[in-house]
This record gives structure tokens, sequence and C-alpha cells, in this order.
């Protein structure tokens, strides 16, 4: 499997640049090729917002990116909710 280009690193500072993020959370799945990756994203932009809008935003956001690796889950958190999974 090709490499996508994508680090786990250069993902994580695209979320945080582009969601405001607060916390990033990513793992490669993919034994570091760069094609399945699992993100969690606690940011305020989430507020208010339903979970399918929250995917939206995301997907959005990450377009071009989510475009070159195989499989991309995002489990997306506002602060206050993520406060309480602690």
């Amino acid at each position: 499997m090709a490499n996508s280009g994508i680090t786990v690193e250069s993902l994580k500072e695209i979320i945080i640049e582009r969601l405001q993020a607060q916390h990033v959370v990513v793992e490669d799945l993919s034994a570091g090729c760069g094609q399945m990756f699992e993100v969690i994203i606690v940011s305020p932009v989430f507020e208010g917002k339903g979970r399918l809008a929250r995917h939206k935003l995301v997907n959005e956001a990450l377009k071009e990116e989510i475009s070159k690796v195989h499989a991309f889950t995002q489990k997306p958190y506002t602060p206050e909710e993520w406060e309480k999974t602690k």
C-alpha cells in the first residue's frame, strides 16, 4: 500500500489550525503508512452542533487530507463533553 504523505504530526497540526482544537489525538492504524487514521478532536467550534453537523464540519475542513487516505474515523467533542469523559 502506498504512503499517503499524511503523518500523525501533520494531521494533528492541520486539525489544530483549521478547527481551533484544544486537544487532538491522532492514531495511525495502518502501521505507519498513513492510510488509516482515528482522531479525537476537542474544539469549541462544535458547541451547539449535533453529531452529524460536527462530522460534516471536520470532513469539510480536512477534505484534501481525507481524500488521500483509505480510512478516517473521527470523534469530535466540545471541551465540556471531553471533560466528562475523563
